[in-house]
């Protein structure tokens, strides 16, 4: 039994940053142009080559997107940008359109092609054709189930790779027109507005300005608004299907998100290879799930057709907890150099947040102001992005991230 890799989004270098320090065995970034998440940061031509030396000196992969599905006019321009990416060294691209795959296949011909989920691979000969014109690794589609899986994996020799958690789309395998045709921004460019989030109702046609609700709900209806992927009670059963990778979803996500579900998903895996047999799911990895920001949890397709996987009592995001800040470095006296993400006052009770799932614990106490403007002063309210000294529990290091505790509740 090998265990997979643990394959993170990063979504700038920020995010880059975070996920290797909370145990990502690969990455996945986007470029200027060309994936299917053009609304997040995303990487520039000039800051690619500083991420993968970044990575490589770490020991983790690092794969670009390229699984738009570029139109003919724009095909020109995907060639000049393939070239301008030629010298770099990418571990693998992220394709999902045929027409992307044999560019780059003529351009970079060693290059290793990592086929996207957007390319709908829902059964063993769809592997197995793929695999046959050189793909190096499929990521399964996500509507397929646990022994769809399997199947797959015992019958094919190229390595497969699955989601376990992230943001499901309605669409099948995420390939949907309901943005192009609402906002004329297309998803498959990767300019998708999420109207699948949207508050919907019904209209008839003689009674122009009257909303009847779908279904009984004094907060409306959300019957295109999917639940999270949540795959970590059956990580064990992913594991020993034979994939090689467990993907997780969120480019556009915070550091918060990408920390808190990375540290899940590598205990959760490193504890699962390193005793099989004696495994279990600790109660504390799914609370730390739900303190994230979410729309609660469904596990998809996995067991079959799923039931549970629409909301129709919310169309925000579930968390219970709010970063506040990111330590940059240690200071004498128990104390630490702190970049505030979110406001926070004297006496809030805050919780360290490590890799491993380390935490600890504390209370806000002598905030001092570390900005040149104000360096030394006291400080009741810490307010976002300022820079603050702040005493720390022992455990603490750079990198660590700092929060506020709350109780669940829902957010836009």
């Amino acid at each position: 039994m090998k265990k997979p890799e643990l394959l993170a989004p990063a979504g700038n270098m920020e995010k880059l940053k975070c996920a290797v320090r909370y145990g990502a065995d690969a990455v996945y970034l986007g470029g200027p142009e060309f994936g299917l998440r053009n609304m997040s940061d995303n990487f520039s031509l000039d800051e690619m080559l500083p991420a993968l030396t970044f990575c490589h000196e770490n020991g983790v992969h690092c794969y670009l997107t390229v699984n738009s599905y570029p139109p003919d006019q724009m095909l020109d321009r995907l060639e000049k940008y393939l070239y301008s990416l030629d010298e770099l060294p990418f571990d693998a691209y992220i394709i999902s359109d045929p027409g992307v795959f044999r560019m780059v296949r003529r351009i970079s011909p060693k290059k290793e092609v990592h086929l996207s989920t957007q390319a709908n691979t829902i059964n063993r000969e769809s592997a197995l054709f793929w695999q046959e014109l050189g793909v190096n690794r499929v990521n399964l589609a996500r509507e397929m189930t646990l022994q769809e899986i399997r199947s797959t994996t015992g019958n094919v020799s190229i390595p497969c790779e699955v989601f376990v958690h992230g943001a499901l789309c309605i669409a099948y395998s995420g390939r949907c027109l309901l943005s192009s045709a609402i906002t004329g921004r297309s998803a498959n460019l990767g300019e998708c507005t999420q109207p699948c989030r949207w508050k919907y109702a019904l209209v008839e046609e003689t009674r122009p300005g009257q909303y009847q609700p779908v279904e009984e709900d004094s907060n409306g209806t959300f019957i295109f608004n999917s639940r999270d992927l949540c795959l970590l009670e059956y990580l064990p059963d992913l594991v020993r299907s034979g994939v090689s990778a467990l993907k997780i979803e969120g480019r556009m996500k915070g550091v918060h998100y990408l920390a808190g579900v990375l540290r899940v998903y590598r205990t959760a895996l490193d504890s699962f290879c390193a005793n099989p047999d004696g495994f279990v799911i600790d109660p504390s990895w799914m609370e730390e799930l739900t303190t994230l920001s979410h729309r609660g949890y469904t596990t998809g397709f996995l067991l079959g057709n799923p039931l549970d996987v629409g909301q129709s009592y919310h169309a925000g995001y579930l968390r219970s907890h709010k970063l506040v800040g990111t330590i940059l470095k240690l200071l004498p006296e128990g104390r630490a150099l702190v970049l505030v993400k979110n406001r926070f006052k004297e006496g809030d009770q805050l919780s360290l947040m490590g890799p491993h799932m380390k935490n600890a614990d504390f209370h806000a106490c002598n905030i001092v102001s570390a900005d040149q403007d104000a360096e030394g002063l006291l400080l009741d309210l810490a307010q976002p992005n300022m820079k603050i000294i702040l005493p720390v529990p022992p455990q603490a290091s750079p990198g660590d991230l700092i929060r506020l505790p709350g109780r669940l509740q829902e957010t836009a």
